[in-house]
C-alpha cells in the first residue's frame, strides 16, 4: 500500500513539473530595463489573466517610471487644511455656478438615483473644482505603485524604518501591523491597476494615455478605475461613458452614491456613511455635507 502510496505521489510531481514547464517563466522574467523593478505587479497581472505581452509593453513604455519604492504609514489619515479654503464664500459661490450650469444633469440624476443634487454638485466641486482640474498624472503608474506594498523587498524596506530600534513585543507588533497595512494597500489598488488595463482595452487606447490625480483618480468625480467599471453611467444617452462630461459624470457620481446606500429620509450618521465610502476621510465628508447645506 505504501509503495502505491509513494509511486502516486512521484506521478503527482511529475505531473506538477510538466505543467510547470509547459506553463513557462513569470512574466516579469521577460521584462526588460525598468520593468523588471515592477515584477511583483507585472505577475500578478498575468497571473490574473492578463495578456503577458499586452502588460509588459505597458510596464516597459519609457514613459513608465521604475519603481523606486513606497514607504507607507501605519496610520493613514489627512490634514483638514486643504478643505478649509472650499467653504470659503469665493468657492461657495464658484459650487453654486457649477450646480446652476449643470442643474438640468444634477435634477434628472437625483430623479434616477434619489441623491439629492447639492451633494453630487459638491462632490464634483471639492474633487476637481466642477471638471477644471481632473488631474495631469497618468495614473496606471500611481496606481501600480501602491500596488507595490507588499512587494518582499519593499515590505522589508519598510519593516526596516517602522521596527527601527525596537525589540521584543513592540517590534514583533510593528512588523504584524507593517505587513497588515502593505495588504491592505496592494488589495485597494491593485484591482485598480488590472481595472485600468480592462477599461483600456474596453475603449482601445493606451493606458498610459489614462491621465488623472496624483492618487490614481481621474475625471470630474475623480472615480478609480473600478468605480469607473462599476458605476458609469452614460447621463447625455450619446452611447459612451465619458467622466470627462459633466452629464455622465454627474450620473455616474450619483449612482455610486446610490449604490452605496443613500436613500431619501437618512439620518446624518448615515449620509456620513455613504460619502465615506467616496473618500476615507472625515474632514472630506464634513466639506461635502457642509458645501452641499449652502447649495443652490
Amino acid at each position: 500500500m505504501l509503495r502505491g502510496a509513494t509511486r502516486l505521489a512521484a506521478l503527482l510531481v511529475l505531473v506538477a513539473a510538466v505543467a510547470h514547464a509547459a506553463s513557462g517563466p513569470p512574466c516579469s522574467r521577460l521584462a526588460t530595463g525598468d520593468a523588471r523593478t515592477w515584477a511583483y505587479v507585472i505577475d500578478k497581472l498575468a497571473d490574473d489573466g492578463l495578456d503577458c505581452q499586452r502588460v509588459l509593453r505597458a510596464f516597459s513604455d519609457p514613459r513608465f517610471p521604475p519603481f523606486d519604492g513606497l514607504s507607507f504609514s501605519l496610520v493613514p489619515g489627512e490634514s483638514r487644511a486643504p478643505y478649509r479654503r472650499l467653504l470659503s464664500a469665493s468657492s461657495v459661490a464658484s459650487a453654486r455656478r457649477c450646480y446652476l450650469e449643470n442643474e438640468r444633469a444634477l435634477r434628472a440624476a437625483e430623479a434616477r438615483h434619489g441623491v439629492p443634487a447639492g451633494v453630487v454638485a459638491a462632490i464634483v466641486h471639492v474633487e476637481s473644482a466642477c471638471g477644471r482640474n481632473t488631474g495631469s498624472s497618468r495614473i496606471l503608474p500611481r496606481l501600480a505603485r501602491l500596488a507595490m506594498a507588499s512587494d518582499p523587498a519593499n515590505l522589508y524596506a519598510n519593516m526596516r524604518r517602522h521596527t527601527a530600534g525596537r525589540q521584543g513585543e513592540a517590534r514583533a507588533d510593528l512588523e504584524r501591523r507593517t505587513r497588515a497595512r502593505a495588504l491592505v494597500l496592494e488589495e485597494m489598488f491593485y484591482p485598480e491597476v488590472r481595472a485600468s488595463f480592462v477599461i483600456a482595452e474596453r475603449h482601445r487606447y493606451d493606458p498610459l494615455n489614462m491621465m488623472g490625480s496624483y492618487a490614481g483618480a481621474f475625471g470630474i468625480p475623480q472615480f478609480l478605475p473600478t468605480s469607473y467599471l462599476l458605476h458609469g453611467e452614460d447621463g447625455n444617452g450619446d452611447g459612451h461613458i465619458s467622466l470627462f462630461d459633466h452629464d455622465d459624470a454627474i450620473a455616474s457620481c450619483a449612482k455610486y452614491l446610490a449604490a452605496h446606500g443613500w436613500k431619501p429620509g437618512m439620518t446624518s450618521r448615515e449620509k456620513r456613511k455613504v460619502v465615506w465610502e467616496y473618500n476615507h476621510s472625515d474632514a472630506y465628508i464634513d466639506t461635502v455635507l457642509a458645501l452641499a447645506e449652502r447649495l443652490p
